[in-house]
């Protein structure tokens, strides 16, 4: 693993979460990690891992701890007033995220990517916004909300993927705590080029930009299953179904 960064080594309330979480969650996945190197020591960034089990955070949290930076995720607002839950998001510096497209919601993201440039601080987005409905659980078309973030103050999108969590966890299904520690893979790739999308946030060139993540990730992923992705990216919205869940407009 390469050197923490400073807001892992400094004292936080992550020291005693991780302390408590991170053997718990080391005895349902043993992760053999790639890559880590490529998530930056400090500053800000945008990482977009994969999404096929609602098992996937814990999973991720724990690969980003060990590869030296402190996991937040962006949340739901109304997570944050739930009593003691609020309290540890607030905390721990989880973002909170709106669920429409209003200009409130722009505006957030504008004041959110500023902060995580102020502050040096990473976050962690799911760019599929949900699990994805793909019937082989290969990453869908994507959300805009990653790189709006990113593109605000051109940060750098970390592409991420990890193979192995639908053993504990299958989508949809329930949690299966033996055998313990079955195997997760996970890759960090190299920051998502996205110098051609930086002219603004129009949507067609967050869509485009948003494609170009999804398919680094894809290719990820299909680098630990060892087989080619699908050539088109899976849309709910051609197969009938809903996007329920979603955190992104």
């Amino acid at each position: 693993m390469p050197r923490a960064s400073r807001e892992k080594t400094r004292p936080s309330v992550f020291w005693p979460l991780a302390a408590v979480a991170a053997p718990l969650i080391a005895l349902l996945f043993k992760l053999e990690i790639h890559g880590a190197e490529k998530l930056p020591r400090e500053g800000a960034y945008v990482l977009a891992p994969n999404h096929y089990s609602e098992a996937d955070p814990l999973a991720v949290a724990l690969a980003v701890w060990k590869a030296g930076r402190a996991p937040r995720f962006m949340a739901k607002e109304s997570l944050f007033r739930v009593p003691v839950l609020g309290w540890i998001l607030r905390s721990t510096g989880m973002v909170p995220v709106a669920r429409s497209s209003s200009a409130a919601s722009a505006r957030q993201t504008l004041e959110t990517s500023e902060t995580l440039v102020r502050l040096g601080r990473g976050v962690i987005v799911y760019p599929e916004g949900t699990l994805t409905r793909e019937p082989d659980l290969w990453p869908m078309r994507g959300k805009t909300g990653a790189v709006r973030l990113a593109l605000a103050d051109a940060i750098p999108v970390i592409p991420m993927a990890h193979w192995g969590v639908q053993q504990v966890m299958p989508r949809y299904g329930k949690l299966k705590l033996w055998p313990l520690r079955r195997r997760v893979r996970v890759v960090f790739g190299d920051p998502v080029d996205l110098s051609a999308f930086s002219g603004g946030q129009q949507p067609v060139n967050l869509a485009a930009a948003t494609d170009r993540v999804m398919a680094d990730v894809a290719d990820l992923l299909a680098q630990l299953r060892g087989e080619p992705a699908p050539a088109q990216r899976w849309n709910p919205a051609d197969h009938g179904q809903k996007e329920t869940g979603r955190l992104e407009p």
